[in-house]
């Protein structure tokens, strides 16, 4: 039997359209069964695509022989000879070759132009290929040895199977839209909550002022938040979340039990912490800030407020832990929006303060005047707060069908390894933080010394306000979108993809760059008119110095926010040990900063050369952290292209920085610097900076820019 021609396809088996070889006679139907319409008509071929002539399906090759254009076909000619027919028939156990296995999926080649979505060429390949894996099926070639088999036995037809359904195609820019609905959800409630967090400051500005009273309280109300990050906040967010997306994609369970366990890990750790911290409270007020421990009075006063603060470390904990158990599983939102209700809890606190003992502007409260009712009024609010914000999480975890469970079955699981990586993490934290105490303690003393000279608004209070405000912009843009993108960046990092890693940082440095270099810039042009409008309450002196450092942070906000991208590059391959050594260089840095700005400047402006050496700190350990990333992905971080969007970005800011900020100083001096005035100033100097940087940034052509304009006219034109 010799292997047929291409032009057969399609047309039955044994079928001559060449008329090359004669037709044989029909033998009798009645004499032998299987003779009957062997050439002339195959029945397995109309029913079934798997049951066609498996062995030209295995010697014909496609590719190698494609068939002639259409319409090129010639007349057949006859032939004078019959070949001679061989004695016996070939054997396709031996000269059947298993043929290559295909690709499977749409991606795969088809020749003539087929479509791979609905043709389906896979009958051959189930049939040869897993021969060893299957029952036997029945010989389809039993036709061609009827001469050698004694007794005729009829050859059933395999069951016809129903063909699958060809896949959908899959929307184009699925990836990017998913990323930006994430994204777009949390920087709904990223903005909701800072704009809920500005109030909360405003209206603690208006009960206790900005002065040593809340430079007071502002110690106490970090110690909390400080102790949490240093002892499991850092890793729970950047060691034990690939361990969750790691744990979804390969626990049968869907890494629940895992989360349980993690949970309950936290809430016995942190439980034990939070007892000792309380206890300790005297000793913790004394290493942050030595110039209040000083003061009986206000060491008092720290202490009252410490020990009703610091037990929301453990509710802090609980709320980020479930939080990131709700990312890990795609909802992004709860961790977004439960922190408006500390925030409104916390507001409603203050403003009954305000109401019970009146304005600061009023009662010029202070440390030796605040009575103890007012202290454990304020501080029972500030853990109100939080444990409102931790308990919210519980219905969202049930939306998302996670169920609660206390498990201490640690061992063999995975959390050895977590806290293998996280040991790291808690030294990078460390390092941050005493880098934070050692900035704490100077600008508290910066401050006191500042107001015997007359002077408020100079200490850590105008530092951490200014610093809430400058981290705006980080918050709702760059952390949205890492946040969305982060559980990508674990999974490409742990198939091994360096290309994608590559391709997501690009992604986040560039779509949050948009952001973050006009905001840098309209912090530095426009600090004094937002502190104005945002602390007037505080008193128009208070509020300037607020500016003033508002200011001078400014520009650091390019590479902290840079600096966030890229560690989380490291994070993704369970690196925590080269983000250790960048914090180390950063602390040292912003340390050794902040130390010579307390030493040669006046206390009045020792606190705003502070906001500016965390800017500088920031800046030579993006420089580092950025040679060694890049090393890691093979040499290419996409480095010419995010720049190419900095610079354009950068050059289309600075003149609109330079002419807003002039018509906002004009504004100032016509209205003065009340919060009229500084209203004006902001809402004249925001147009005139948006507008010049809209104008620069669209002849420079930034794709960046107009793919974020061309979205938003989408999405108002709907």
């Amino acid at each position: 039997m010799n292997a047929p021609y291409d032009g057969d396809r399609g047309q039955g088996a044994g079928v001559d359209p060449a008329g090359q070889v004669p037709q044989q006679p029909a033998a009798d139907p009645a004499q032998d069964p299987y003779l009957q319409h062997a050439y002339d008509q195959d029945p397995y071929r109309a029913q079934d695509l798997s049951a066609q002539d498996p062995v030209t399906e295995a010697l014909y090759d496609r590719a190698a022989h494609p068939p002639p254009p259409p319409g090129t076909y010639q007349e057949p000619e006859p032939l004078y000879q019959q070949p001679p027919s061989p004695p016996y028939a070939p054997d396709p156990r031996i000269w059947a070759q298993t043929p290559p296995p295909e690709p499977s999926g749409p991606s795969r080649h088809l020749p003539y132009g087929d479509d791979a979505r609905t043709t389906q060429y896979t009958g051959v390949d189930d049939l040869v290929t897993r021969a060893g894996e299957q029952d036997p099926e029945p010989d389809a070639f039993a036709h061609l040895f009827r001469d050698q088999q004694g007794t005729a036995k009829t050859v059933p037809a395999p069951a016809q199977e129903p063909l699958p359904p060809p896949p959908a195609p899959k929307s184009s820019g699925g990836r990017v839209s998913s990323l930006a609905k994430s994204s777009a959800v949390m920087a709904a409630g990223t903005i909701v909550s800072r704009l809920t967090g500005f109030l909360r400051n405003l209206v603690m500005a208006a009960a206790i002022g900005v002065g040593v009273l809340s430079d007071t309280y502002q110690v106490a109300n970090v110690l909390p938040t400080m102790i949490y990050v240093l002892v499991g906040g850092g890793a729970l967010n950047a060691v034990f979340i690939p361990q969750l997306v790691r744990a979804m994609k390969n626990d049968k369970d869907g890494g629940e039990a895992y989360a349980n366990r993690l949970l309950t890990l936290v809430i016995v750790l942190l439980a034990g912490v939070t007892t000792v911290c309380v206890l300790a409270a005297p000793l913790l007020i004394r290493m942050m800030s030595p110039t209040i421990a000083s003061d009986p009075q206000k060491m008092d006063v720290a202490v009252a407020f410490a020990r009703f603060c610091l037990p929301t470390l453990f509710f802090m904990g609980v709320h980020v832990v479930l939080g990131q158990i709700l990312n890990a599983r795609g909802r992004f939102g709860a961790m977004m929006w439960t922190p408006v209700l500390n925030n409104i809890v916390i507001i409603a606190t203050f403003g009954a303060f305000i109401w019970a003992f009146g304005s600061f502007t009023e009662s010029g409260v202070s440390t030796a005047t605040i009575t103890p009712e007012g202290v454990r009024l304020l501080g029972i609010g500030t853990l109100l707060g939080l444990t409102v914000q931790a308990l919210a999480m519980l219905p969202y975890l049930r939306e998302a069908g996670f169920r609660m469970k206390l498990r201490f079955d640690w061992r063999g699981h995975g959390l050895g390894k977590a806290a293998g990586l996280a040991k790291w993490t808690f030294f990078f934290v460390l390092a941050n933080q005493l880098g934070m105490i050692v900035v704490t303690q100077l600008a508290t003393a910066a401050g006191a010394a500042a107001e015997k000279d007359g002077f408020t608004g100079t200490g850590i209070t105008a530092y951490n306000f200014a610093l809430l405000l400058w981290q705006l912009p980080q918050a709702i843009i760059t952390v949205s979108v890492m946040t969305a993108v982060l559980p990508r960046i674990s999974r490409s990092a742990h198939d091994g993809d360096p290309a994608a890693v590559r391709d997501d940082i690009s992604y986040g440095l560039r779509t949050s760059a948009v952001a973050i270099v006009p905001s840098a810039f309209a912090f530095l042009a426009l600090g004094v008119p937002m502190a104005g409008l945002l602390y007037a309450g505080s008193g128009p002196e208070g509020a300037r110095n607020i500016g003033f450092t508002l200011m001078a942070f400014g520009l650091g906000l390019i590479p902290y926010s840079v600096q966030y991208v890229v560690l989380r590059g490291f994070y993704a391959y369970e690196d925590t040990r080269t983000p250790f050594y960048n914090t180390v260089i950063v602390a040292l840095v912003n340390a050794t900063a902040a130390a010579v700005s307390f030493v040669v400047l006046p206390a009045r402006w020792a606190v705003v050369g502070m906001a500016a050496s965390y800017g500088l700190a920031y800046m030579i350990g993006v420089g580092v952290a950025w040679r060694r990333l890049k090393k890691r992905l093979g040499g290419d971080l996409d480095g010419s292209h995010i720049m190419r969007t900095y610079a354009r970005l950068c050059m289309a800011s600075l003149p609109a920085a330079v002419i807003g900020g002039l018509a906002a100083f004009g504004i100032t001096k016509a209205l003065g610097g009340g919060a009229a005035g500084s209203l004006a100033a902001l809402l004249g100097g925001g147009i005139v900076l948006l507008g010049v940087f809209f104008l620069a940034a669209k002849r420079m052509r930034i794709e960046e820019l107009n793919s974020m304009v061309g979205m938003v006219r989408g999405r108002l034109g709907r």
